[in-house]
C-alpha cells in the first residue's frame, strides 16, 4: 500500500468569484492537481478525487487529505489509479469502488477494488480487489476505465483492448470489454455468457476499444463514450451479449490513414447512437436527471480530451447539440451529476475540479 501518513492541506487557491460557461456558474472547488481521473461527489458535499499517479484526496471545508490505505498501481502509460464511484448506500456503508492498474507478473491488467472510507476520512480500510481483467499485458493502453452501480446494485466495468485490437473479438479474454459483477466480485447467473465454452463469464458485451466514459440512463441502461482510432469516437448503450465491432468495424481510421477492418457495418455487430469523426477523445459521461436544468432531462454530457469541451447531446437521432466551453474545460477527464443536481467535471489541462450551476 502507498502512503503511509495522511497529509492534510489547507486549499488556498480557492478563487474569490466564479466563472461563466454558456451562461452557467462555474466555481473552482480545487485545483493543484497533478493528472486528475476521477471524481466522486458524496451526500454531505465532500468529495474524492484521483490522481492516476496513484494519489486519492478526500476534500472537505477547504481542506484536502491525501488517504492511505490506497491500493498499489502500476502507473505508467495511460495506467494508473483511475475511477472511483461512491456506492449507493454510502451513507450507511460509506463504501467506494476504485478502477486502477494492478502490477502483477506479466505487466499489468485493470482492476476493481472496494473500500471503506474511515470515519475520520484520512483513509480507506478494508480494501478488497474483487476482479482483476485477463490476461495481464505489458502494455501502457487503454485500461478503460469506469465503475458504474446499476439499479439492481450490481457494478459495470469498463475495460480498454490494451492496445491490442484483435483481442476485443475474444471471449476468452477481458480486453474491450464491458463485464458485470456482484458486490463481492461474483458472477451473476444472468450474464449472457456464462456457461458458454470458451468464454469469460464476466463479460456483458465486447468489440469496445477504450470506453472512459460511463453512465446510466433515466431508464438505467449503460450509455458509454468510447474512443475510435483516427475518427470513430462513439455514444453507445450497452445490451447483453453485444458485439460492438471493433476492430473488425469502425467509422475511423488507423493512425497511419489506412483502413481498418472491413468497413462500418457488419451483420451481427452493433451501429453507435452517435460517432465523430474527427475524433474528440471522450471521456468522463454522465445522462443529466433534468434536476437544476430542467430542458437537460436525458441529455447526455460528456467531456472532451482534444477539443476541450463538454458535449451536450439529445434527441433521436443522437445529435450534438451545444459545446460547453470555456477556459476551466481544458482537456475534460471526467463529468458527474453531484446529489444536490450540480455538474461536476474534471479539468487535466488547470489540474483542478469545478462545480457547474445554473446561473
Amino acid at each position: 500500500m502507498r502512503h503511509a501518513i495522511a497529509l492534510v492541506l489547507t486549499l488556498a487557491t480557492m478563487p474569490a468569484a466564479a466563472q461563466t460557461l454558456a451562461g452557467n456558474t462555474v466555481t473552482l472547488m480545487a485545483d493543484g492537481l497533478n493528472e486528475p481521473w476521477g471524481v466522486a461527489v458524496l451526500p454531505d458535499g465532500a468529495f474524492l478525487v484521483t490522481e492516476r499517479g496513484g494519489t486519492l484526496w478526500h476534500f472537505a471545508g477547504g481542506e484536502r487529505t491525501r488517504l492511505t490505505g490506497v491500493p498499489e498501481v502500476a502507473a505508467g502509460g495511460q495506467g494508473g489509479l483511475l475511477d472511483i464511484t461512491a456506492a449507493a448506500d454510502f451513507a450507511i456503508t460509506r463504501e467506494v469502488f476504485l478502477t486502477y492498474s494492478h502490477p502483477q507478473p506479466g505487466g499489468s491488467s485493470t482492476a476493481l477494488a472496494v473500500a471503506r472510507l474511515a470515519d475520520d476520512n484520512r483513509g480507506l480500510t478494508g480494501l478488497r480487489r474483487i476482479f482483476t481483467a485477463r490476461p495481464a499485458m505489458n502494455s501502457g493502453r487503454h485500461f478503460g476505465s469506469r465503475v458504474v452501480e446499476a439499479a439492481d446494485g450490481t457494478l459495470l466495468v469498463t475495460l480498454g483492448d490494451r492496445g491490442d485490437g484483435p483481442t476485443a473479438q475474444d471471449l476468452g479474454s477481458h480486453n474491450g470489454s464491458v463485464v458485470r459483477l456482484n458486490r463481492d466480485g461474483s458472477v451473476p447467473a444472468d450474464n449472457p455468457f456464462v456457461g458458454q465454452a470458451g468464454a469469460l463469464p464476466e463479460i456483458v458485451s465486447y468489440g469496445h476499444r477504450n470506453i472512459q466514459g460511463a453512465g446510466l440512463d433515466l431508464s438505467g441502461r449503460l450509455t458509454t463514450a468510447e474512443h475510435g482510432a483516427k475518427g470513430g469516437d462513439e455514444i453507445n448503450h450497452v445490451r447483453a451479449g453485444a458485439n460492438y465491432g471493433w476492430p473488425v468495424i469502425s467509422y475511423g481510421v488507423d493512425y497511419s490513414g489506412a483502413k481498418l477492418g472491413e468497413g462500418t457495418s457488419k451483420p451481427g455487430m452493433e451501429q453507435p447512437l452517435l460517432y465523430w469523426d474527427p475524433s474528440i477523445a471522450p471521456s468522463g459521461l454522465v445522462v443529466y436527471s433534468g434536476r437544476l436544468w430542467p430542458a437537460w432531462k436525458g441529455d447526455i454530457l460528456v467531456g472532451s480530451l482534444k477539443f476541450n469541451y463538454i458535449a451536450r447531446l439529445e434527441g433521436d437521432p443522437l445529435t450534438e447539440v451545444e459545446q460547453l466551453k470555456s477556459r476551466e474545460t481544458r482537456r475534460v477527464r471526467d463529468v458527474v451529476e453531484a446529489p444536490d443536481g450540480s455538474v461536476w467535471f474534471l479539468s487535466v489541462g488547470q489540474g483542478a475540479v469545478y462545480r457547474m450551476t445554473p446561473r
